[in-house]
Protein backbone atom coordinates (compact mmCIF):
# COMPACT_ATOMS: atom_id res chain seq x y z
CA UNK A 1 0.00 0.00 0.00
CA UNK A 2 1.13 3.42 -0.95
CA UNK A 3 2.12 5.77 1.21
CA UNK A 4 -1.24 7.46 0.95
CA UNK A 5 -2.91 4.35 1.80
CA UNK A 6 -4.04 3.57 5.14
CA UNK A 7 -1.07 3.72 8.11
CA UNK A 8 0.15 7.16 6.03
CA UNK A 9 1.35 9.47 8.19
CA UNK A 10 0.42 12.99 7.35
CA UNK A 11 3.67 14.01 6.42
CA UNK A 12 4.13 11.76 3.48
CA UNK A 13 0.48 12.42 2.26
CA UNK A 14 1.18 16.25 1.99
CA UNK A 15 4.96 15.02 0.21
CA UNK A 16 3.14 13.14 -2.09
CA UNK A 17 0.04 14.49 -2.96
CA UNK A 18 1.45 16.26 -6.07
CA UNK A 19 3.75 12.53 -7.15
CA UNK A 20 3.72 10.78 -9.38
CA UNK A 21 5.34 7.42 -9.71
CA UNK A 22 6.13 7.41 -13.14
CA UNK A 23 8.23 10.21 -12.97
CA UNK A 24 9.68 9.95 -9.71
CA UNK A 25 13.56 9.46 -9.05
CA UNK A 26 13.30 5.44 -8.78
CA UNK A 27 11.30 5.22 -11.59
CA UNK A 28 13.38 6.82 -14.02
CA UNK A 29 16.31 5.35 -12.08
CA UNK A 30 14.64 1.90 -13.58
CA UNK A 31 14.08 2.95 -16.62
CA UNK A 32 17.77 4.18 -17.31
CA UNK A 33 18.91 1.18 -16.16
CA UNK A 34 21.16 2.61 -13.16
CA UNK A 35 23.39 0.21 -11.75
CA UNK A 36 23.45 -0.57 -7.78
CA UNK A 37 26.94 -2.30 -7.93
CA UNK A 38 29.19 -0.11 -5.10
CA UNK A 39 26.53 2.65 -4.30
CA UNK A 40 26.48 2.12 -0.39
CA UNK A 41 27.76 5.24 1.42
CA UNK A 42 30.45 4.35 3.64
CA UNK A 43 29.01 3.95 7.37
CA UNK A 44 31.29 2.35 10.31
CA UNK A 45 28.67 2.68 12.95
CA UNK A 46 24.93 3.90 13.28
CA UNK A 47 23.33 5.99 16.12
CA UNK A 48 20.11 5.26 15.67
CA UNK A 49 17.17 7.49 17.11
CA UNK A 50 13.76 7.02 17.61
CA UNK A 51 11.68 10.00 16.96
CA UNK A 52 8.04 9.71 16.68
CA UNK A 53 7.04 13.23 15.63
CA UNK A 54 7.24 14.46 12.36
CA UNK A 55 11.03 14.33 10.40
CA UNK A 56 11.53 17.32 8.64
CA UNK A 57 13.92 16.94 5.46
CA UNK A 58 17.09 17.65 7.68
CA UNK A 59 16.07 14.92 9.98
CA UNK A 60 18.30 15.86 13.04
CA UNK A 61 16.26 19.45 12.98
CA UNK A 62 13.44 17.09 14.63
CA UNK A 63 15.73 16.71 17.93
CA UNK A 64 14.76 19.20 21.06
CA UNK A 65 15.92 20.63 23.87
CA UNK A 66 14.19 20.05 27.29
CA UNK A 67 13.94 22.51 29.68
CA UNK A 68 14.23 20.72 33.16
CA UNK A 69 12.52 23.29 35.15
CA UNK A 70 9.23 25.55 35.02
CA UNK A 71 11.39 29.02 33.74
CA UNK A 72 12.66 26.79 30.93
CA UNK A 73 16.15 26.96 32.23
CA UNK A 74 18.52 24.25 32.30
CA UNK A 75 21.79 24.16 34.07
CA UNK A 76 22.54 20.14 33.22
CA UNK A 77 26.25 19.33 31.40
CA UNK A 78 24.46 18.72 28.57
CA UNK A 79 22.73 22.18 28.57
CA UNK A 80 26.76 23.73 28.62
CA UNK A 81 27.74 21.55 25.55
CA UNK A 82 25.17 22.99 23.66
CA UNK A 83 25.86 26.60 24.31
CA UNK A 84 28.74 26.17 21.56
CA UNK A 85 26.97 24.25 19.11
CA UNK A 86 23.89 26.41 18.47
CA UNK A 87 21.46 23.43 18.41
CA UNK A 88 20.97 19.80 19.43
CA UNK A 89 20.66 18.80 16.09
CA UNK A 90 24.26 19.80 15.11
CA UNK A 91 25.84 18.85 18.48
CA UNK A 92 24.73 15.67 17.62
CA UNK A 93 26.30 15.69 14.09
CA UNK A 94 29.23 17.03 15.13
CA UNK A 95 30.32 14.69 17.67
CA UNK A 96 29.04 11.20 15.14
CA UNK A 97 31.18 13.11 12.89
CA UNK A 98 33.92 12.53 15.08
CA UNK A 99 33.00 9.17 15.60
CA UNK A 100 32.49 8.28 12.15
CA UNK A 101 29.07 7.23 12.91
CA UNK A 102 26.05 8.01 11.09
CA UNK A 103 22.81 9.31 12.63
CA UNK A 104 19.31 7.98 12.11
CA UNK A 105 15.62 8.75 13.17
CA UNK A 106 13.81 5.96 13.40
CA UNK A 107 10.39 4.80 14.36
CA UNK A 108 7.50 1.98 13.95
CA UNK A 109 5.58 1.40 11.64
CA UNK A 110 1.80 2.12 12.12
CA UNK A 111 0.53 3.11 15.43
CA UNK A 112 2.58 3.55 18.40
CA UNK A 113 1.95 3.26 22.45
CA UNK A 114 3.45 6.20 23.48
CA UNK A 115 3.49 5.94 26.94
CA UNK A 116 6.72 3.23 26.23
CA UNK A 117 10.19 4.66 26.83
CA UNK A 118 11.73 5.46 23.47
CA UNK A 119 14.95 4.08 22.36
CA UNK A 120 18.29 4.56 21.10
CA UNK A 121 21.11 2.09 19.65
CA UNK A 122 24.41 2.29 18.53
CA UNK A 123 25.47 -0.65 15.88
CA UNK A 124 29.29 -0.88 14.93
CA UNK A 125 29.29 -2.49 11.40
CA UNK A 126 32.76 -3.31 11.07
CA UNK A 127 33.74 -6.41 9.75
CA UNK A 128 34.62 -8.15 13.02
CA UNK A 129 33.42 -5.67 15.26
CA UNK A 130 29.75 -6.14 14.23
CA UNK A 131 27.64 -5.16 17.50
CA UNK A 132 24.10 -3.62 18.09
CA UNK A 133 23.56 -2.19 21.64
CA UNK A 134 20.26 -0.40 22.56
CA UNK A 135 19.22 1.89 25.27
CA UNK A 136 16.08 4.48 26.67
CA UNK A 137 16.00 7.69 25.37
CA UNK A 138 14.18 9.79 28.28
CA UNK A 139 14.89 13.23 26.00
CA UNK A 140 16.55 13.65 22.81
CA UNK A 141 19.51 15.28 24.74
CA UNK A 142 19.98 12.63 26.68
CA UNK A 143 21.99 12.04 23.12
CA UNK A 144 24.70 13.96 24.47
CA UNK A 145 25.71 11.36 27.01
CA UNK A 146 24.96 8.53 25.10
CA UNK A 147 27.93 10.21 22.32
CA UNK A 148 30.58 10.73 24.77
CA UNK A 149 30.01 7.06 26.39
CA UNK A 150 28.14 7.73 29.79
CA UNK A 151 25.77 5.26 28.71
CA UNK A 152 26.98 2.37 26.80
CA UNK A 153 23.11 0.45 26.51
CA UNK A 154 22.46 -2.92 26.69
CA UNK A 155 24.23 -5.66 23.92
CA UNK A 156 21.81 -7.47 21.70
CA UNK A 157 22.15 -10.34 19.33
CA UNK A 158 18.88 -9.15 17.50
CA UNK A 159 19.57 -7.96 14.26
CA UNK A 160 17.89 -4.85 13.17
CA UNK A 161 16.00 -4.53 9.48
CA UNK A 162 16.02 -0.34 8.52
CA UNK A 163 13.83 0.56 5.85
CA UNK A 164 13.88 4.36 4.41
CA UNK A 165 10.61 6.00 4.53
CA UNK A 166 11.66 9.59 4.78
CA UNK A 167 9.15 11.31 2.53
CA UNK A 168 9.54 14.83 3.65
CA UNK A 169 13.71 14.23 1.88
CA UNK A 170 12.75 11.77 -1.11
CA UNK A 171 8.93 11.11 -2.00
CA UNK A 172 9.96 8.03 -3.42
CA UNK A 173 11.09 6.98 -0.22
CA UNK A 174 7.83 7.19 1.12
CA UNK A 175 5.85 5.80 -1.61
CA UNK A 176 7.99 2.63 -2.03
CA UNK A 177 9.70 2.49 1.28
CA UNK A 178 6.43 2.08 3.58
CA UNK A 179 4.88 -1.16 2.31
CA UNK A 180 8.50 -2.24 2.68
CA UNK A 181 8.36 -1.35 6.11
CA UNK A 182 4.51 -2.67 6.38
CA UNK A 183 5.66 -5.89 4.97
CA UNK A 184 8.74 -6.45 7.30
CA UNK A 185 6.97 -5.38 10.44
CA UNK A 186 4.09 -7.93 9.87
CA UNK A 187 6.81 -10.27 9.71
CA UNK A 188 9.15 -9.13 12.05
CA UNK A 189 8.02 -6.63 14.40
CA UNK A 190 10.56 -6.07 16.86
CA UNK A 191 13.27 -6.05 14.41
CA UNK A 192 11.54 -3.46 11.75
CA UNK A 193 12.17 0.51 11.61
CA UNK A 194 11.60 3.26 9.71
CA UNK A 195 14.08 4.98 9.20
CA UNK A 196 15.22 8.66 7.51
CA UNK A 197 17.68 9.08 4.48
CA UNK A 198 20.29 6.53 4.34
CA UNK A 199 21.75 7.85 0.80
CA UNK A 200 20.28 6.50 -2.83
CA UNK A 201 16.97 7.93 -3.01
CA UNK A 202 16.74 6.81 -6.37
CA UNK A 203 16.90 3.42 -5.61
CA UNK A 204 14.01 2.96 -3.16
CA UNK A 205 13.09 1.44 -1.79
CA UNK A 206 15.95 1.03 0.43
CA UNK A 207 16.54 -1.83 2.63
CA UNK A 208 19.17 -1.64 5.28
CA UNK A 209 20.71 -4.85 7.83
CA UNK A 210 22.71 -4.42 10.29
CA UNK A 211 24.65 -4.87 12.10
CA UNK A 212 26.59 -5.84 8.63
CA UNK A 213 25.28 -2.45 7.09
CA UNK A 214 24.21 -4.35 4.09
CA UNK A 215 22.34 -1.90 1.93
CA UNK A 216 19.86 -3.44 -0.70
CA UNK A 217 17.74 -1.30 -3.07
CA UNK A 218 14.99 -1.31 -5.31
CA UNK A 219 13.79 -3.98 -3.42
CA UNK A 220 10.92 -5.65 -4.64
CA UNK A 221 7.80 -6.44 -1.83
CA UNK A 222 7.74 -9.66 -3.05
CA UNK A 223 11.21 -10.32 -1.56
CA UNK A 224 11.91 -8.51 1.29
CA UNK A 225 11.43 -11.80 3.66
CA UNK A 226 13.99 -13.75 1.22
CA UNK A 227 16.74 -10.78 1.65
CA UNK A 228 15.99 -10.63 5.16
CA UNK A 229 16.02 -14.62 5.40
CA UNK A 230 18.74 -15.11 3.63
CA UNK A 231 21.10 -12.57 5.82
CA UNK A 232 19.75 -14.43 9.33
CA UNK A 233 21.13 -17.19 7.02
CA UNK A 234 24.31 -15.62 6.42
CA UNK A 235 24.14 -14.84 2.80
CA UNK A 236 24.00 -12.14 0.61
CA UNK A 237 21.15 -12.09 -2.51
CA UNK A 238 23.29 -9.88 -5.52
CA UNK A 239 20.69 -8.97 -7.87
CA UNK A 240 19.50 -6.06 -6.05
CA UNK A 241 22.95 -5.75 -3.51
CA UNK A 242 23.85 -2.02 -3.31
CA UNK A 243 27.32 -3.54 -1.16
CA UNK A 244 28.42 -3.21 2.57
CA UNK A 245 28.67 -0.03 3.91
CA UNK A 246 31.49 -1.02 5.93
CA UNK A 247 33.68 -1.34 2.61
CA UNK A 248 34.87 1.50 0.34
CA UNK A 249 33.29 1.77 -2.77
CA UNK A 250 36.01 -0.24 -4.94
CA UNK A 251 36.06 -2.61 -2.15
CA UNK A 252 32.27 -3.34 -2.87
CA UNK A 253 33.03 -3.17 -6.63
CA UNK A 254 35.87 -5.92 -6.16
CA UNK A 255 33.56 -7.98 -3.87
CA UNK A 256 30.88 -7.66 -6.81
CA UNK A 257 32.59 -8.98 -9.72
CA UNK A 258 34.13 -11.14 -7.43
CA UNK A 259 30.59 -13.03 -6.72
CA UNK A 260 29.55 -12.18 -10.47
CA UNK A 261 32.63 -14.61 -10.82
CA UNK A 262 31.17 -17.58 -8.68
CA UNK A 263 32.91 -16.65 -5.62
CA UNK A 264 31.15 -16.90 -2.36
CA UNK A 265 27.70 -14.82 -1.61
CA UNK A 266 28.58 -15.22 2.26
CA UNK A 267 28.47 -12.80 4.34
CA UNK A 268 31.82 -13.14 6.06
CA UNK A 269 33.93 -14.38 2.91
CA UNK A 270 35.86 -11.93 0.27
CA UNK A 271 37.11 -9.85 3.10
CA UNK A 272 39.76 -7.26 1.55
CA UNK A 273 43.16 -8.10 2.83
CA UNK A 274 45.01 -5.32 0.88
CA UNK A 275 44.16 -2.02 -1.16
CA UNK A 276 46.38 -0.65 -3.92
CA UNK A 277 45.39 2.47 -5.31
CA UNK A 278 47.00 2.08 -9.14
CA UNK A 279 45.81 5.42 -10.26
CA UNK A 280 43.06 7.80 -9.81
CA UNK A 281 40.38 6.00 -11.46
CA UNK A 282 41.89 2.20 -10.49
CA UNK A 283 42.08 -0.17 -7.96
CA UNK A 284 43.74 -3.36 -7.22
CA UNK A 285 41.94 -5.21 -4.30
CA UNK A 286 42.68 -8.23 -2.79
CA UNK A 287 40.48 -10.28 -1.23
CA UNK A 288 40.49 -13.41 1.11
CA UNK A 289 38.63 -16.64 -0.40
CA UNK A 290 39.31 -19.03 2.11
CA UNK A 291 42.42 -18.79 2.58
CA UNK A 292 43.82 -18.11 -1.41
CA UNK A 293 44.02 -14.52 -2.01
CA UNK A 294 41.62 -13.43 -5.20
CA UNK A 295 42.99 -9.80 -7.23
CA UNK A 296 40.55 -8.02 -8.44
CA UNK A 297 41.71 -4.70 -10.89
CA UNK A 298 38.87 -1.86 -10.89
CA UNK A 299 38.34 1.52 -12.32
CA UNK A 300 35.90 3.99 -12.28
CA UNK A 301 34.39 6.95 -14.43
CA UNK A 302 31.92 9.80 -13.62
CA UNK A 303 29.18 9.55 -16.17
CA UNK A 304 26.54 11.86 -16.76
CA UNK A 305 22.58 10.42 -16.42
CA UNK A 306 19.72 11.67 -18.42
CA UNK A 307 17.53 12.85 -15.85
CA UNK A 308 17.31 13.74 -11.91
CA UNK A 309 19.11 11.80 -9.74
CA UNK A 310 16.33 12.85 -6.66
CA UNK A 311 12.65 14.00 -6.78
CA UNK A 312 13.89 17.34 -5.93
CA UNK A 313 17.27 17.89 -7.57
CA UNK A 314 17.53 19.17 -11.56
CA UNK A 315 18.41 16.93 -14.43
CA UNK A 316 21.16 16.19 -15.17
CA UNK A 317 23.22 14.17 -12.54
CA UNK A 318 26.62 12.56 -12.68
CA UNK A 319 27.25 9.10 -10.88
CA UNK A 320 30.37 6.85 -10.54
CA UNK A 321 30.11 3.73 -12.54
CA UNK A 322 32.66 0.95 -11.43
CA UNK A 323 34.11 -1.93 -14.62
CA UNK A 324 35.93 -4.93 -13.69
CA UNK A 325 39.44 -5.19 -15.21
CA UNK A 326 40.98 -8.49 -14.24
CA UNK A 327 40.76 -11.06 -11.97
CA UNK A 328 42.73 -13.77 -10.41
CA UNK A 329 42.82 -16.40 -8.10
CA UNK A 330 45.77 -17.53 -6.06
CA UNK A 331 47.16 -21.36 -6.92
CA UNK A 332 46.71 -23.44 -3.66
CA UNK A 333 49.59 -24.77 -2.44
CA UNK A 334 49.87 -28.68 -2.82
Amino acid sequence: MGATGVGARVEDVRVVEKYQAETGCAALAERRGDLLVATAPPVERWLLIECREAWPRDALAALRHSPTDPEGNDHSPASERLSAAGSLGAEVARLCSVLRCRPVLIRRHGRVDRSTPRQWAMVDSRPGYEAVRWGELPSDEYLLDVLIGADTGTPSSEPVYLVCTHGRHDACCAVRGRPTAAALSAAYPDRTWECSHVGGDRFAANLVLLPHGLFYGHVPLSRTAELVRAYDAGEIVPDCFRGSGAMSSPVQAAQHFAREQGFSTAIDALRPVAVDHLAPDRWRVALDDHGRRVTVDVASRIITVDGQLTCSSKPSGTVRRFTLEGLSREARSR
